[in-house]
């Protein structure tokens, strides 16, 4: 087991655009990291399970809904910070983002936008705590890309409903207490639902064999019958709009998180350069290692200032769907990139657990692909800047 030496890459100087709490908060994540994920995760990844240990302390740190208000359990922090926080998660490993973000993102943030007063203070600051876990569930067995067509549905009884459906590839299903399900209500409106562990007729299969996430609990929700309170519908969420809202509130994290795993993978790539010794200088003095370095280090800045400036948006209100696909499908694309260019640098090496760089690329692999595949984001910027819509 390696110590972590990570070194965070500023080669614009972006430090000084962050506030001493943003830099703050980065840092105590980036210490917990260093401390609590990166001297076992390469063992759970190897055994594909999840590390529920970490979870009080994500809940300590305030990385679940960071920008949910005070009042109800959340930091009240800003989107740089909450950015910076995912940042340093995914740094450690995508899975470890990922339960923050589904909890943060996909169930949090529904339940305090669309929620009522009553929902808001019985889950938020539960959740916020890691006390209760959740879970999101939009994408079925036939509808990812294209949510509208989904399946699950449910029908009036009294002062409940009957919940019917499956949805597939949900992180934190395993073992989460909620599940915020969207559901087609009997006139065909999109609705969410607060759906408990223990409802009859409920259950979470967990799914096996990935290559991808393995440190990350995934699985699939399966709704027969399940009778629901009413009181459990968020109230003001009707139509497509209310998830996708969700949705964008998650690939902003990506967007930051993914620049997170290559910043690790570039640190590692260019200490091994500086170290590795072959024809009698470190290999970091030739040309084409030089070459893929000062590649990823001008790709990762780019990324840093796209993020930043995404971030201000944010704060501002001013932050489009569209301009946080861009950022998402950016950071992905560069991500991926620098993690392959990374492994070749270290060679046979950076196959081995002993480096992080290969399960930073099989993650990889999922985080471009979901809350919206690569191609989906580019025709999102495709229709944004011609008017024209390509899906249909």
């Amino acid at each position: 087991m390696q110590q972590d030496m990570f070194q965070s890459p500023d080669y614009f100087l972006i430090d000084e655009l962050l506030t001493e709490e943003h830099k703050l908060v980065r840092e105590a994540v980036r210490q917990w990291v260093k401390q609590e994920i990166s001297p076992v995760i390469d063992g759970y990844c190897q055994r594909a399970e999840f590390p529920s240990q970490i979870i009080p302390g994500l809940g300590r740190l305030g990385c679940f809904g960071p920008t949910i208000p005070a009042a109800y359990g959340g930091g009240g922090l800003d989107y740089i910070a909450y950015g910076l926080m995912m940042q340093e998660l995914e740094r450690g490993d995508s899975g470890v983002r990922s339960t923050a973000s589904v909890q943060g993102s996909l169930v949090m943030h529904p339940i305090h936008s669309f929620g009522s007063e009553e929902q808001k203070k019985r889950w938020l600051p539960r959740l916020a705590t890691g006390e209760l876990m959740g879970c999101f569930g939009l994408t079925e067995p036939d509808f990812g890309s294209n949510p509208a067509g989904m399946l699950t549905y449910f029908d009036d009884d009294g002062d409940h409903v009957r919940l019917n459906g499956a949805k597939m590839w949900i992180s934190n299903a395993p073992f989460a207490d909620i599940a915020l399900v969207w559901a087609k209500d009997p006139e065909g409106k999109i609705r969410g639902l607060i759906v408990e562990r223990g409802m009859e007729g409920f259950s979470t299969p967990e799914t096996k064999g990935k290559w991808s996430l393995r440190a990350s609990a995934t699985g699939e929700l399966v709704l027969d019958n399940v009778r629901v309170p009413k009181t459990n519908i968020l109230p003001d969420a009707r139509g497509l709009k209310a998830p996708l809202s969700c949705l964008s509130s998650a690939r902003y994290g990506i967007a930051w998180g993914a620049i997170g795993a290559a910043m690790d993978c570039y640190d590692t790539a260019l200490r091994y350069a500086r170290e590795r010794v072959q024809f009698d200088r470190p290999i970091g003095g030739f040309q084409l290692i030089q070459k893929k370095l000062a590649e990823m280090i001008t790709d990762i800045t780019k990324a840093q200032l796209m993020n930043w400036r995404l971030g201000v948006l944010r704060n501002e209100g001013k932050a489009t769907p569209e301009q946080i696909s861009m950022a998402k499908r950016n950071a992905c694309e560069t991500a991926v990139h620098i993690a392959r260019e990374a492994r070749q640098i270290l060679g046979a090496m950076g196959i081995s657990g002993a480096y992080p760089i290969m399960r930073h690329m099989m993650n990889l692999e999922s985080v471009i692909t979901y809350e919206g595949t690569h191609e989906v984001h580019l025709l999102i910027t495709g229709m944004d800047i011609t008017g024209f819509n390509a899906f249909s």
